[in-house]
């Protein structure tokens, strides 16, 4: 009972140091805030004083010449506030420091007592002063800059070598928020709930299509291999949650494997806007839109960079007319959920969401990298169709893909991509034009025979 007592008390502690430390820092920082607001609005009062007193100089100069007046007495007085207050906010108990005499190049910013213009050296002083504060202030904005240009790239390098678990969550959450937030801000905190309880939920279109797809998700994966398991109901709600809000999409194949692992480690609300995230932000335009144009466009891109960093691959697989996107669509369409081991997705999932797309072609390459001699030894169109069905699976090495996806395949400049995916997205579009006139052509031939049909049979 003691010791109970005691590993009760000492975690009570535990948890009040915690907090205690919480404030501390909170503390900290709202000071350091104050004190970088105290410091530009010191600066831009100094230089206001300094042109005052030099306006009031040149008042007064321009009086002596002049017989002198009320107006120039009224200037001899404000002369004498302002060389007052100016003493007394000097002297003044508990203000900031103020006593640094040496600007950051050496020069002393005291007062001179022999100088031949008290006013113009109190204008002076306080120039320097404002420039001093300002300068201070620039070198803390560098100090920081330069932290976070240190930050970023440690931070990207600890992605890419993989979340633990435990940050998984945090780290995610983190990475939906910067690219929703804003949207996520304007919706308001209530919009999830008020899908779920929106007329469009209960009378969803794409309904029929996502109660056949549930069980298809992750059927390997207890969360989801029966109807009565917990994730089912989590993955239905988020699936025609999303649907009505993007009607213009609603539902596609693939979005319920991205809001199986989602869900995983994410709760259903941060699930839905994870969705959000990789079909608005992440992932190209019209990517999951009935026409999937996005996906078939960057399947072509795929090919064009297996054929400069793959050449012997590429010339192998143009040998056998292998088509590469019967393997790699859905690589892309899911991120890499289709068949690929746990760990080896969850890497994936981890860089996709921090830094995009882009990271889904250096995934893929290196896949193909991992089997490329066992596929050259292939020499027909069967056993190289069966290879690449399986291959994902073999995708164990993690070290092994994420270095050649992250160093080895470098250089992988993002503009590449952007010009290859303008030039397909121009071809596919044109395509589909193609074949749209041809539809409505033959559509239109066919109405014509029936109504001949019909005419004939009237005679």
């Amino acid at each position: 009972d003691a010791c109970q007592a005691f590993r009760t008390q000492n975690q009570f502690l535990n948890k009040e140091i915690l907090e205690l430390n919480l404030l501390r820092d909170n503390d900290r920082k709202r000071e350091r805030t104050q004190m970088d607001k105290y410091s530009t609005i010191e600066a831009e009062l100094c230089r206001i004083q300094s042109k005052y007193y030099l306006l009031l100089q040149e008042s007064k100069s321009a009086k002596r010449e002049e017989a002198s007046g009320p107006t120039d007495e009224m200037v001899i007085r404000l002369l004498e506030e302002a060389t007052s207050t100016e003493e007394t906010i000097q002297r003044a108990p508990g203000r900031f420091s103020r006593h640094d005499d040496y600007d950051r190049y050496g020069f002393c910013m005291k007062l001179q007592a022999d100088d031949e213009d008290s006013f113009i050296s109190k204008a002076t002083d306080l120039q320097r002063r404002s420039e001093e504060l300002t300068m201070r202030m620039v070198d803390l904005e560098m100090s920081v800059g330069i932290k976070w240009e240190n930050y970023i790239p440690e931070l990207k390098a600890l992605i890419r070598a993989g979340i633990p678990n435990e940050y998984r969550e945090q780290i995610w959450k983190g990475c939906i928020n910067f690219r929703v937030g804003v949207n996520r801000a304007n919706h308001g905190d209530d919009y999830y709930r008020g899908l779920l309880e929106s007329k469009l939920f209960k009378l969803n279109p794409s309904t029929k299509q996502i109660e056949l797809d549930l069980l298809r998700t992750l059927p390997n994966n207890k969360h989801y291999e029966t109807m009565d398991s917990e994730g089912i109901p989590k993955l239905r709600r988020v699936l025609l949650a999303y649907s009505c809000h993007n009607p213009d999409i609603g539902y596609c194949q693939g979005l319920n494997r991205i809001a199986a692992i989602a869900l995983l480690f994410l709760s259903e609300e941060d699930a839905f806007w994870c969705i959000v995230a990789i079909v608005e932000y992440l992932q190209p335009c019209d990517y999951y839109s009935k026409t999937l144009i996005g996906s078939q466009t960057d399947q072509r891109v795929c090919k064009d960079l297996i054929s400069d960093k793959l050449p012997r691959l590429s010339a192998h697989f143009d040998k056998y007319n292998a088509d590469l996107s019967l393997i790699t669509f859905n690589w892309f369409l899911t991120i890499f959920c289709d068949g690929v081991p746990t760990e080896t997705m969850l890497r994936v999932w981890d860089s996709f969401l921090y830094e995009g797309n882009k990271v889904l072609f250096r995934f893929a390459l290196a896949f193909f990298k991992q089997c490329e001699e066992e596929i050259l030894q292939l020499t027909d169109y069967l056993s190289l169709f069966k290879h690449l069905r399986h291959m994902s699976m073999k995708m164990t090495d993690v070290q092994k893909i994420t270095q050649f996806a992250f160093h080895d395949i470098n250089p992988f400049p993002m503009k590449i991509i952007k010009t290859r995916r303008a030039f397909h997205l121009a071809q596919v579009k044109a395509q589909l034009e193609e074949i749209d006139a041809i539809r409505e052509d033959f559509i239109s031939h066919r109405q014509h025979r029936e109504d001949d049909v019909f005419s004939d049979e009237d005679n």
